[in-house]
Parts: structure tokens; sequence; C-alpha cells
């Protein structure tokens, strides 16, 4: 049953990921899951209210690493509204049987089979919700 959680596509996503920072971020924001003691940190950098460079650093399952990989490969040039719309689709995707969530972050599609493990929600939505934190951060710094 796990089996075709732990796809290829998922399995492929999670082994791009490098633990990184940044020297000095804006944002810096950890998440952790209590269940499953996975973790995501994400530092970013903006300018202009946009992310103009991010770093992560991920203990996590497969399907954390994916749901962080998806976000590395296209943080850049994201806004807090756009990570917001993409942290709150793929909730809706994983909790109520939503569409995946579409534009950038489309490919977090390879997701849906998660949904159907609800004791792997908390894990796949770290790395979005600490982006969103961090983007916060760093907007309330500047101001």
């Amino acid at each position: 049953m796990l089996g075709a959680l732990y796809n290829g596509d998922i399995l492929s996503l999670s082994s791009t990921l490098r633990n990184e920072a940044l020297d000095a971020p804006d944002g810096t924001a950890r998440k952790l899951s209590k269940l499953c003691g996975s973790w995501v940190e994400v530092d970013v950098a903006m300018e202009g209210g946009f992310v103009s460079d991010a770093a992560l650093r991920v203990q996590a399952c497969a399907l954390g690493q994916a749901s962080a990989a998806v976000l590395k490969a296209n943080i850049l040039g994201a806004d807090l509204t756009m990570l917001k719309t993409a942290r709150d689709g793929l909730q809706a995707m994983l909790k109520e049987a939503g569409e995946p969530p579409q534009g950038r972050f489309s490919q977090l599609k390879l997701l849906q089979s998660v949904r159907d493990y609800p004791a792997r929600h908390q894990s796949t939505m770290l790395a979005f919700e600490a982006a969103v934190e961090a983007v916060e951060k760093a907007g309330a710094k500047e101001a």
C-alpha cells in the first residue's frame, strides 16, 4: 500500500534536495511535524516583495522532501500571495480532495496520492508552511 505512495516521481524529486543555508537571510522559518518528527527550515532573501534567493534544510520522509523539492525549484520570483496560494492549494488537495495547485507549483500534483494517508499530510505541508512564514518575517523586517 505505501509502495504506491512512494512512487518513482516522488522518490526522484526527493533525491534532488541538498541542505543549504543563506548567509544573511531576510526571513527564516522552521516547521516541525510533531507526529513524525520531520522538519523543514527555509531561508529567504527578498527583493521588491519577491523571493530573490532561498535555501532549505530538510529532515523529512520522501513526501516532505518531494514537496520541499517542488518549492525549491519554483520559489525564486514568487511573492507571498503566490506562496500562500500554493500552500492553501496543497492543503485543499490533501484534506478536501481539491484540485492540485496550478501555475508555478503545479508539480505538487505528483503528491495527490498522499490525500489517502492523513498521517502524512503534515510532513507534506511543512516546506510551504515554512516558506510562507519566512516571507512574512522578511516583510515584517522590511516594514
